[in-house]
């Protein structure tokens, strides 16, 4: 299986998770989360949408039951001096209409001693997550207007 959202690679490891991911069903999310049928959006800050279209890469185990979902942002533009108040980055979220889907596990990378690239990584555990994660990449690339192949 190939699945396409911008720049997309599906390779097959097996590993263990060992970052902290979590799925937030719509019915306990933030009200933010929970508005009615809102475009699938990533955010850094809460409430406030991350225009730079991420690379991303999947990766999924031979046994199809645990997998990784890779955010690569080239100078996303929560880092931008002028967009706006400076507040803590505690994860990556992914909202949509079903909910949010958060990963904790976010790292920058400096060049010249200022933060350009980000990467975000979602472990996905079961089926059921993996599952809910193409959901979200297939509404997110809908709403920006990207192709999302599966083959």
């Amino acid at each position: 299986m190939v699945l396409v959202v911008h720049i997309l690679a599906l390779a097959f490891h097996v590993g263990s998770p060992a970052r902290v991911s979590r799925v937030v069903p719509a019915h306990v999310s933030t009200p933010c989360a929970r508005m009615m049928a809102r475009a699938a959006e990533i955010q850094f800050i809460k409430g406030i949408d991350e225009t730079v279209v991420p690379d991303i890469k999947l990766t999924r185990s031979k046994d199809g039951l645990t997998g990784t979902a890779t955010f690569i942002f080239q100078q996303p533009s929560f880092l931008e001096a002028t967009a706006g108040p400076q507040e803590e980055i505690t994860g990556m979220y992914m909202v949509d209409e079903e909910g949010e889907i958060v990963t904790t596990d976010v790292n920058a990378k400096f060049i010249n001693g200022k933060p350009r690239v980000v990467e975000a990584v979602f472990i996905m555990q079961n089926p059921p997550t993996w599952d809910r994660v193409m959901r979200f990449l297939e509404r997110y690339a809908e709403s920006h207007g990207l192709g999302f192949n599966s083959a």
